[in-house]
């Protein structure tokens, strides 16, 4: 046997490794991402899938009468999906269409059907890598489905979406003119 790393010593490694992973915190991880210039951070449990835009190009049906940041239906696996142009929605600026982009599918538990369409994903952050911007939340008046404005440790200005919150939003659920 070339290894002499026995299986119980693996088992018993793997046993005191699974005990202390439980007995810190988990990490509070966002999945960071980038729309209309601004960055955003979401809770990880309220996405689905992230896909890239690539990959629904040319797929993405238009819905006559509906807001410019409706972007149209698209089949995602299966199920008709809302793609909403998140950048176009906040700030009026539709999304760059690059390779970057990524349609960001909500959760299942929101039972809406929806993705966002974004610039591009930034990647994991940890949440408790950042600070409270109070200068930015006092001089912005944030919609509700914003959350807290943040500062990561370069001073770059982040801010939370609350999708529970978003998917309820009138606004938000108003895409028809």
């Amino acid at each position: 046997m070339a290894n002499p790393y026995s299986l119980k010593e693996f088992q018993e490694s793997l046993a005191r490794r699974l005990r202390e992973a439980s007995a810190e915190p988990p990490p509070d991880s966002r999945l960071a991402v980038e729309s209309g210039g601004e960055r955003w951070l979401l809770r990880l449990d309220e996405v689905g899938e992230i896909m890239p835009m690539s990959q629904l190009s040319g797929r993405i049906a238009p819905v006559p009468l509906t807001r410019p940041w409706y972007a149209g239906l698209a089949n995602v696996r299966g199920k008709l999906v809302s793609v909403v142009d998140f950048s176009l929605f906040t700030n009026e600026v539709p999304a760059t269409p690059t390779a970057a982009a990524r349609v960001v599918v909500l959760a299942d538990r929101f039972q809406i059907h929806c993705a966002l369409l974004v610039d591009r994903m930034i990647g994991l952050r940890n949440r408790a890598r950042f600070s409270a911007d109070a200068a930015t939340a006092n001089a912005e008046a944030a919609k509700p489905w914003q959350g807290e404005a943040l500062l990561d440790r370069d001073g770059a200005q982040w801010r939370e979406i609350d999708i529970a919150a978003l998917v309820v939003h009138e606004a938000f659920l108003k895409a028809g003119h």
